[in-house]
């Protein structure tokens, strides 16, 4: 996977969590961190503040990472 593929998936879903993406990309979230790092320090996308539901930690905390397209 290019940065170019991520770039459009993100145009393509303009809210995506990082449990979403790894899925679409077959790719460890890690990984995918440090791509989307890089579009975020470029004002392509930003992550998206998000609140803890609760302190019972069953959630994935990759699917309360979110991240957003904010260039056309």
């Amino acid at each position: 996977m290019i940065l170019q593929e991520l770039q459009q998936y993100l145009r393509d879903r303009p809210v995506s969590s990082l449990a979403e993406i790894a899925q679409h990309f077959q790719s460890d979230p890690d990984a995918l961190r440090l791509m989307l790092d890089r579009l975020e320090s470029k004002g392509r996308i930003r992550k998206l503040e998000t609140k803890k539901c609760g302190s019972c930690h069953s959630c994935n905390p990759e699917t309360m990472e979110l991240y957003e397209w904010v260039k056309s």
